[in-house]
């Protein structure tokens, strides 16, 4: 086969989008970027295309207002072969429709756990949002997985056809080297344990605040209970959110990096932490029960007691967190990310006069669904 005849159009559908600031918008914008470069086209359809509303609990997140006509038109511009559905929000929907009624092939990807972050909200049953979760998931000819950890819980759960999809992280960008001393600006005691991502309650964040450690406590981030957790916890270090070269020495700066969220599936920040050579805390979860897999407690440590976590990993080696972050290759990830893709199986897709059909919505097309909280870091 020629290199021209192996090339992809590969259209991506995300209710996650910049100018959004989180792992789901850093993942497919990174994937999306190592793909063209291997010389695929990829083009990423997310909110910023359409009519949108705020995200409830969420006003700086924005929902796209009845998409189906519009994405059509764009799908019919772009003539995908293959159709990936990041998100199961208003968008993510419409792809599901527009692809399942033409019967084409598409795959997803598991980035959040939205049955958990509505539980934390309005209390709604796991069983119930999970069903929606894997009606959704179990139309595609493959959803994608973060870890061997929630691949293994999504199948006890019914979901099929599971293909594991690992991360990575940029090691230009997080390095050991402070580049300056931010500890030092600030004034801040060692040891220096440090949070970083968003400031909502499905990262539960106040388990570290709560923590009596040594040192200082720096939270970088924002988010809805930013306010809140600031009044709260007067002798704790708010940051706000950093700037991408802030954000570097941040990283580097710090004793140990504490993870206290029990819902991300993986969790970029532990690379980037682990990048800059800062040792991992968290609890033995999916997402750092993988990324810290098989060091025994060289680069960190896991445990239902957070604080004795992150008191042994002040004792870690940060030349091993260096070299255990190398393992994890943004390449690797857009490659597995290819070869996951399926064809989109039918000349259906340059139809003009049938895409540009208006679409039903689906009973899918749920309360449970419309009101989904963001994805996470």
């Amino acid at each position: 086969m020629s290199l021209v005849a192996s090339l992809r159009r590969i259209l991506i559908v995300s209710d996650a989008w910049m100018p959004q600031v989180n792992g789901v918008v850093r993942t497919l914008s990174t994937v999306a970027t190592e793909l063209r470069e291997m010389g695929h086209a990829v083009e990423v359809v997310g909110p910023d295309r359409f009519r949108t509303l705020p995200c409830p609990t969420y006003p700086e997140i924005r929902l796209s207002l009845l998409p189906g006509r519009r994405l059509a038109r764009i799908i019919a511009e772009f003539r995908p072969d293959r159709l990936h559905i990041a998100t199961e929000g208003p968008l993510g929907l419409a792809a599901r429709h527009w692809a399942r009624r033409r019967r084409l092939a598409f795959t997803t990807s598991f980035h959040t756990r939205f049955p958990e972050y509505l539980h934390a909200r309005t209390g709604l049953p796991l069983v119930l949002s999970y069903r929606v979760m894997r009606r959704f998931h179990n139309a595609s000819a493959g959803t994608l997985v973060a870890t061997e950890s929630l691949r293994r819980e999504l199948d006890s759960r019914g979901f099929r056809r599971l293909v594991p999809w690992s991360r990575g992280v940029d090691l230009a960008r997080f390095t050991p080297d402070p580049r300056r001393d931010w500890v030092a600006e600030h004034g801040l005691s060692r040891p220096v344990f440090l949070y970083v991502g968003r400031i909502a309650v499905e990262k539960n964040i106040e388990a570290f605040l709560d923590l009596d450690l040594p040192g200082s406590k720096v939270v970088v981030g924002g988010g809805p209970q930013l306010p809140q957790l600031k009044a709260r916890y007067p002798g704790v270090v708010f940051a706000g959110p950093f700037a991408e070269a802030e954000l570097s020495a941040a990283y580097a700066g710090g004793d140990v990096f504490v993870f206290p969220s029990r819902t991300d599936t993986f969790g970029l920040v532990l690379l980037e932490a682990l990048a800059a050579g800062v040792p991992v805390a968290a609890y033995d979860v999916t997402g750092p029960r993988d990324v810290l897999a098989g060091t025994n407690g060289r680069v960190g440590a896991v445990s239902d007691d957070l604080r004795s976590a992150a008191l042994v990993a002040l004792d870690a080696d940060r030349a091993a967190c260096r070299a255990h972050a190398e393992r994890f290759s943004w390449e690797a990830c857009a490659s597995t990310f290819l070869d996951a893709l399926v064809p989109l199986a039918g000349a259906a897709a340059t139809e003009t006069s049938r895409i540009s059909a208006p679409l039903r919505p689906e009973p899918l097309q749920s309360a449970v669904v419309s009101q989904q909280p963001p994805s996470m870091r």
